[in-house]
Order: structure tokens, then sequence, then C-alpha cells
């Protein structure tokens, strides 16, 4: 029997202990929730990590690195990077979730591995695992980028509203700031009325 039929047949209860994992790095009253909560409405964030993981674990019995396929990386992973890059995590925490698949696979696996029969297998699956971790990092190094991005955007656009209110720099129509100086050139011209 190869490797990935012992992980197809075991896989409710490897994607049952890694979503376990998963959650347990929230809060305690989130992770209760995510727990919880079966409803992909009312609870969108465990339903995305739960369908995430499971398309994730079927992509890695596929083949070697599958995720990877003409650099794309899997839409899968993606979306639950996506999800702990926004949320307060530092970097190590947030990828975290990938490699304690490794382990859970090992204890599932213990009297079948025992037997060195699917070491090179085991290796290689192992693997694959280090390779999504990285596609991981480079998923979350984007979305990192993209918040600073659109943060660096507000701060920007709020300082040039902030000064347009000040009066400071031109408004939209092209009409220049009506500083004193301005005032009193336009005074000494006649353009306006004291």
């Amino acid at each position: 029997m190869r490797l990935n039929s012992l992980l197809a047949d075991k896989k409710a209860s490897i994607l049952g202990k890694w979503f376990d994992i998963i959650i347990e790095s929230y809060p305690p009253d989130t992770s209760n929730f995510l727990k919880n909560q079966g409803s992909r409405f009312a609870n969108p964030i465990g339903s995305t990590i739960s369908q995430g993981i499971e398309d994730i674990f079927d992509e890695l019995l596929r083949g070697p690195n599958p995720l990877q396929a003409e650099g794309k990386t899997s839409q899968f992973l993606d979306n639950i990077v996506r999800i702990r890059a926004v949320q307060d995590f530092t970097p190590s925490q947030a990828l975290s979730f990938i490699f304690p698949l490794k382990r859970i696979i090992r204890e599932e696996l213990t009297v079948e591995i025992a037997g060195s029969r699917f070491s090179d297998e085991i290796l290689a699956f192992e693997s694959a695992i280090d390779n999504l971790a990285l596609s991981a990092f480079d998923i979350y190094i984007k979305c990192r980028e993209q918040i600073y991005e659109i943060k660096a955007n507000e701060s920007k656009s709020m300082t040039f509203r902030l000064l347009q209110m000040a009066n400071l720099i031109n408004d939209n129509n092209g009409h220049g700031p009506d500083s004193k100086e301005n005032n009193n050139l336009k005074i000494k011209r006649g353009e306006v009325k004291k």
C-alpha cells in the first residue's frame, strides 16, 4: 500500500487534528467560536480554514509540489494566509499552521512508518509541506505589502484633505491658497476691494 493511500484513508482524522491546532492559535473565546460554529455564513473564517486545509491536503496527495505549478500558488493556501496576514499575529505565528501537519501525519502513521517501508515517500511528502511553507511566506509578504500600501495611501489622502481644508494647497479647480501674501498682492493689483 502506498503512502498516499494510507493518508487518504486517515484524511478525516488528520484534518480534524490539523484544524484543531490551527484554531488553538487564536485567543480562547475566538477559538471556541471558530470550533463550535458550523455555519459558514456565521463563521466564514472557520469555514475558510476548514475548506482550505482540506483542499491543500488533497493537493499534497496528488503529487510532488502541485501547489506551485507554473509559478502560481494554490488559491487554497492564499485564502488561509490572507486571513492570518490581517490578524494580530507575528509572521511566524501567522504561518506556523503549516508545520504541525508533519507531526500529525507521523503520529497517524506510527506503525506504518516504524517498518520504514515509506521512508522515501514520507521525506518527499514532508518536503512538499516545506515548499508549502515557503509559498505561504511569499503570500504573507505580498499581503503585508498591500496592507502597508493601503495605509500609506490613506495617510497621504488624509494629509492632502487636511491641507485643502486649511487652505494651504490648490483645490480641485486650480485655485491657490488664500494666504496673506496672495491677498496683499491682490489688493495691490486692485483685484480685491478693501
